[in-house]
């Protein structure tokens, strides 16, 4: 059975509201940073009242994790977009590894916020970030596994792990960029990518 209209119409306001509060919300933290930011100017930039936030979405502190979830879901959305983008298993590799460290290195909240206050975003991409790299782990596996499938190749057993492994290596290099690799570019990024974290997890 379908959900009544008044239901429905009632969770996509509900939804609507919501997500004009984390826009807001994203558009202060990237302006300001997040200490400079108030729920009363999220409050303004979103057009609700202070307790609309508290009741839907919480503390200041809610609204980071909030506005971080969405983002990660955002970009775990595109990653899935990928294979239809290749015929070679290792060109999909190669491609979601670009994809994450130059989304990473071009997203302007992340980049803003880890120039005002990096004390308050690595928390949250090391040790308390093990959900968002479980889930990015857990997606990635799943992509090249379908994609493996549909192109009629051998199963890769271990390849959870193999991916965990390449994960924690884009971890390392976007944690810590620079090192003796040349990976400035996308087409350096290609090719490291094609070079090494392909046969990690394809063999």
């Amino acid at each position: 059975m379908s959900a009544p209209a008044s239901t429905s119409h009632d969770r996509s306001a509900a939804d609507g509201i919501e997500a004009r509060i984390l826009d807001a919300a994203r558009t202060q933290f990237e302006q300001f940073g997040v200490k400079k930011t108030t729920i009363g100017d999220v409050a303004k930039q979103a057009d609700v009242d202070r307790g609309t936030i508290y009741r839907r979405i919480g503390s200041r502190d809610d609204l980071v994790r909030a506005v971080s979830a969405r983002e990660v879901g955002r970009f775990l959305t595109e990653l899935e977009g990928i294979p239809a983008r290749h015929e070679e298993v290792a060109a999909i590799v190669a491609d979601i590894f670009v994809t994450v460290v130059t989304r990473w290195r071009t997203h302007g909240l992340i980049n803003r916020v880890l120039a005002l206050e990096p004390g308050r975003l690595l928390p949250q991409v090391t040790t308390e970030g093990g959900a968002f790299f479980t889930a990015a782990v857990v997606t990635t596996s799943t992509i090249l596994t379908e994609a493996i499938r549909q192109r009629g190749l051998p199963e890769i057993p271990d390849l959870a792990t193999r991916v965990e492994i390449a994960g924690r290596v884009v971890h390392s290099l976007i944690l810590q960029p620079v090192g003796t690799l040349n990976l400035e570019s996308e087409e350096r990024l290609g090719e490291f990518a094609r070079d090494y974290i392909a046969p990690l997890i394809l063999g």
